[in-house]
């Protein structure tokens, strides 16, 4: 399934997949079956930066892989990228990689500070909680940029037909602490004196609800196409920042549409 990954936030979305990765245990032994590996190319809208009220077009990849004729393994179009390191018991663990786009002075008519480009590093858990539902939690810590930490709680229900089909849909929550929000949603005192607006301390916790979907379709044995939307609500102390309201919009939209080749 397709997963936003690597350079989500630009765009760029490889998914890697837990074959071959080590686990707490593994049944039957070493894996000798030939693999297989689909790889998928396109483009993608994402908002320009958290609570923008404008979208980007950017490229959307995604790479995964599977053993014989297993199907390939799911994953949500909004997910960071990661492989799975380890398993037990329904349980998935690994590392999650992310980047958040800048918001430049500009884009706030030159009245507030830029927010620099940022990579996130962190983790996620997730739990296979039935054969179609998926739960998954990741957080990520801001390196440069924003500085801040940002996380997401997802659910997902999956119905496949093997790998010719595959439909996702599923609620999202976003937390994020109170120095990301900061750099996004507040309004310090000297920011304030400068541009007019109120000062505004936007303090950590619930950022936005929304939901995200994604549509798989195999078109022949060897080309299909991938497709995802995603909508998100910002909320709390995001939701009522003076920044959104002058610069911004409540509502963040993304959505993508790619063509995908499988080899062995």
């Amino acid at each position: 399934m397709m997963s936003a990954s690597v350079l989500k936030k630009m765009g760029l979305a490889i998914a890697l997949v837990p074959a071959g990765a080590p686990a707490f245990a593994q049944e039957g032994g070493e894996d000798r079956r030939p693999r297989r590996t689909r790889v998928a190319l396109g483009a993608q809208l994402v908002p320009s930066f958290p609570g923008s009220d404008s979208v980007n077009v950017r490229p959307f990849i995604d790479i995964a892989r599977a053993r014989g004729e297993d199907p390939f393994p799911f994953e949500a179009p909004d997910e960071s990228s990661g492989p799975i390191l380890a398993r037990s018991n329904g349980w998935q663990f690994g590392p999650a990689v992310g980047v958040e786009g800048k918001r430049s002075r500009r884009d706030t008519d030159g009245l507030l500070p830029k927010v620099g480009f940022t990579v996130e590093v962190g983790g996620f858990v997730q739990y296979q909680l039935s054969a179609p539902i998926r739960l998954r939690t990741e957080f990520r810590q801001g390196i440069g940029g924003h500085k801040g930490l940002i996380g997401t709680v997802s659910a997902d229900y999956v119905a496949r037909d093997g790998d010719q089909w595959l439909f996702s849909v599923g609620p999202r929550a976003t937390f994020a602490n109170g120095r990301y929000n900061r750099a996004y949603f507040g309004i310090d005192s000297q920011a304030a004196a400068a541009s007019g607006l109120p000062a505004y301390k936007a303090d950590g916790g619930l950022q936005s609800v929304g939901a995200a979907a994604g549509f798989l379709y195999q078109l022949t044995p060897r080309w299909g196409v991938h497709s995802y939307a995603k909508y998100d609500r910002l909320v709390e102390d995001a939701g009522r920042s003076p920044v959104v309201r002058s610069f911004g919009s409540r509502n963040q939209i993304s959505g993508g549409l790619a063509l995908s080749f499988t080899f062995r």
